[in-house]
């Protein structure tokens, strides 16, 4: 155990020096955490294959998996690859018609995750997580005019100790605590704010099937003075809180070397404070993931995620107008451009493939590839004197190794 916390605290340090941005693919979230639930599509709820899916997806899940009875260590790092272009035309007075046609600079990034799990006893597990989990963001800067060198990054990052005890041979229950860091740049410097919240889980087991839910409630940050919304001179704040978030899964292992898994997931953007600012539509999420292993040592993966777009488009906005934004009034064309040039969340198909290695019994080495099919949303103002659109497709590549010991 103590290599496992020594590990841990080690990993922790790269995560931080890392400070990446996950670029959204669930709304702003990532379909799944750890290289075997996003080679799985995002599943992992009701059985999840490592330490990190564990505390991600169902905290409950700790008194299960081919992890118990012992304790396992896990690093894993995605590479992110997202490509992100946009057209933009509107008036301007004095200067006509202002128009572009670009592709964001943002470069790839890496989101590091790492986890440990050990028991405490034979009923009661302890577990503990910290891991990228959601963001977005595009690079404008030095493009076109009518770009006006439009800049966001969105980052939020967990760290979440996990208790989990079994309740009887085939039932467990689970709770995470959720310590939240996000940090947000609209082009004026990094506006980041912490927040606590809490996660619930239960997991149960009968005969080749499991059964698993997870709650995760809405978790609030303020970024301080990040932006001049109002175009008055003066940075406003942003109040930005991560969905009420439900999570059902089952799971059927017929055998060792057969596993599939469908997964539920319900966001609840619409009533989340800033995402129902800026319209967006709550949003289920379907997945499915396979894993077979033809030999003992080697596991094959594949999987598929589906989330519908859940931003809105506005056909036919009112140029001239203001929207409303937690009480500042906001030029319609500034509110139209940040949401959909500025945070084009869209994507909504994901085929993933994957691959893990047992190099020893107790090191194991696992790969993902995932692919989210590119996306285009579009909208015109009234009389179709301004036209904004953005298409979005991603490549991610993980990587993750594993030490039970």
């Amino acid at each position: 155990m103590k290599k496992g916390i020594l590990f841990v605290f080690l990993s922790l340090g790269l995560l931080v020096m890392a400070a990446p941005v996950a670029f959204a693919t669930n709304g702003d979230n990532l379909i799944g955490i750890g290289p075997i639930s996003r080679a799985m599509g995002g599943v992992g709820v009701a059985a999840p294959q490592e330490a990190i899916s564990a505390i991600f997806a169902n905290p409950a899940a700790m008194c299960f998996g081919s992890y118990c009875p012992g304790s396992e260590s896990v690093f894993g790092g995605t590479y992110f690859d997202p490509t992100v272009k946009s057209k933009i035309s509107y008036p301007y007075p004095g200067l006509g018609v202002l128009s572009g046609s670009s592709e964001s600079r943002m470069k790839p990034f890496i989101v590091p995750a790492v986890a440990v799990t050990s028991p405490i006893n034979e009923k009661l597990r302890f577990g503990i997580g910290a891991y990228g989990v959601s963001g977005m963001g595009v690079d404008y800067k030095d493009r076109d005019p009518a770009y006006n060198n439009l800049y966001t990054k969105l980052e939020i990052m967990k760290f979440a100790p996990n208790l989990a005890y079994l309740v009887t041979p085939d039932f467990s229950i689970g709770a995470s605590l959720s310590i939240d860091y996000g940090n947000a740049d609209f082009g004026s410097g990094g506006a980041h704010n912490y927040t606590i919240g809490l996660q619930l889980g239960a997991l149960y087991h009968m005969g080749m099937f499991n059964l698993g839910a997870s709650y995760i409630s809405p978790q609030k940050i303020t970024h301080e003075r990040v932006a001049d919304f109002d175009d008055n001179g003066t940075l406003d704040d942003l109040e930005l809180q991560s969905p009420h978030t439900f999570i059902f899964g089952v799971s059927a292992q017929p055998s060792s070397q057969f596993l599939v898994e469908a997964d539920v997931r319900w966001y609840d953007w619409a009533n989340a404070k800033g995402y129902d600012d800026f319209d967006w539509d709550s949003q289920w999420v379907f997945a499915v993931g396979v894993q077979y292993r033809p030999l003992d040592q080697l596991a094959l993966r594949a999987g598929f995620n589906y989330g519908r777009n859940p931003v809105n488009e506005h056909n036919g906005f009112d140029l001239a107008g203001v929207t409303r934004v937690q009480g500042i009034n906001v030029p319609n064309l500034n509110y139209e451009i940040l949401r959909i040039v500025g945070f084009p969340a869209i994507v909504e198909k994901h085929l993933t493939l994957g691959i893990g290695y047992d190099i020893t019994q107790r090191l194991i080495l696992n790969l993902t590839y995932m692919h989210a099919f590119e996306k285009t949303i579009k909208e015109v103002s009234a009389g179709n004197m301004a036209s904004l659109e953005s298409s979005l497709s991603e490549n991610s590549y993980s990587l993750g190794l594993t030490w039970r010991f």
